[in-house]
């Protein structure tokens, strides 16, 4: 693996003070990955839907400390000092020092807010720490003009990765593919890549509406989650599962058959809730209300003939797919029918995005 290429030289230029902002988005793993080794590498390779509207907007105010001083940095979610969020952004600067020693000549203030709950299974780690990964390389490109977008994109998503797997997926879009895969050219278990094939007319514009069932904590993280991946007893034949699917997908995505895209996604968030059930220890992150959104899932599928489907992110939540063309119409079932599962009736309406976006 070359992680060489992303430990810069000596810069020509250097910056006193400066500000940057960003805001990128989440994503929701069509071919998912779960379970990964050290420094966060995934034991197989995922593909993911970018968001649009689930998204963090994230600014660093970067300022040169004089030469002796230690760094520091403050942080605030959504305009309060948040303590508790500290170390793992402290872990993710240690992870990335390498890569980065420019950041710790400057104090840094990260003040930082979604568009959805935080720890709700939308992947929030994922389009925080994006978010970060690209400031960060706002800066680089400061310090060195003749960086190329399409290696920001790639430091930015092989830095995210290190503080967040499925982060690495945030950058760009419509569809990321992250994890070597024989199938995906330019594919990598570093960063993320834009599906290099051509999508289908039937998956453009596909919309995504999360049905918020739970907005509070997850009793079991999603690090916890993958380490317990070690000894599962299931693990390998997962991982040849998934990689398996991601070639089917490739192919699914290029020919438009929603029909075995349904059946693919639908078998893939079934398949990653069953691991956390054959774990030890074992957890069910599901809520009744889960089962009750997909079960009026596949009731609407069968009485219309619709093309809606679901998937399920590491949470309670369930993010219903369907193509554009049945917006109108699955936009009213969700309110009149699926909406009384969820938390206070939330939901958020999402379509597929592009990625990053400089503000």
């Amino acid at each position: 693996m070359n992680t060489a290429q992303f430990i810069p030289s000596a810069f020509s230029f250097s910056i006193e003070k400066a500000i940057f902002k960003w805001q990128t988005p989440s994503n929701i793993a069509l071919v998912k990955y779960w379970g990964k080794s050290e420094p966060q590498i995934p034991k197989n390779a995922s593909i993911s839907f970018t968001l649009s509207n689930c998204h963090t907007t994230t600014s660093i105010k970067f300022d040169k400390i004089p030469t002796g001083n230690n760094a520091a940095f403050e942080l605030f979610f959504e305009g309060k000092k948040k303590e508790a969020f500290k170390p793992k952004i402290a872990q993710f600067f240690d992870r990335i020092k390498e890569y980065c020693p420019y950041i710790f000549e400057y104090n840094m203030v990260i003040d930082s807010e979604n568009s959805f709950p935080h720890s709700s299974g939308i992947a929030s780690s994922a389009s925080g720490l994006s978010a970060i990964a690209m400031c960060l390389l706002s800066l680089e490109k400061e310090l060195n003009p003749s960086l190329t977008q399409e290696f920001i994109n790639k430091k930015a998503s092989f830095l995210a990765r290190l503080g967040s797997g499925s982060a690495s997926r945030s950058i760009e879009g419509p569809i990321v593919v992250w994890g070597n895969h024989p199938v995906i050219e330019g594919s990598s278990d570093l960063f993320g890549v834009k599906f290099p094939l051509k999508i289908h007319a039937a998956f453009e514009n596909y919309q995504d509406a999360i049905l918020l069932v739970d907005k509070g904590e997850k009793q079991v993280s999603s690090t916890v989650g993958h380490d317990l991946m070690h000894n599962h007893p299931f693990a390998e034949q997962r991982f040849v599962q998934a990689n398996d699917n991601l070639s089917k997908i490739a192919k699914v995505l290029q020919n438009g058959d929603v029909n075995a895209f349904i059946n693919l996604v639908e078998s893939e968030a079934l398949t990653l809730h069953a691991m956390m059930l054959a774990s030890s220890p074992y957890f069910i992150l599901m809520k009744p209300n889960t089962l009750q959104i997909i079960n009026e899932i596949w009731k609407y599928r069968a009485k219309t003939n619709s093309n809606i489907c679901f998937t399920l992110d590491a949470g309670a939540n369930v993010h219903v797919l369907y193509p554009e063309k049945e917006k109108d119409s699955v936009n009213l079932f969700i309110k009149d029918e699926l909406s009384s599962y969820c938390q206070n009736n939330q939901y958020i309406l999402d379509t597929i995005g592009i990625g990053a976006k400089k503000l």
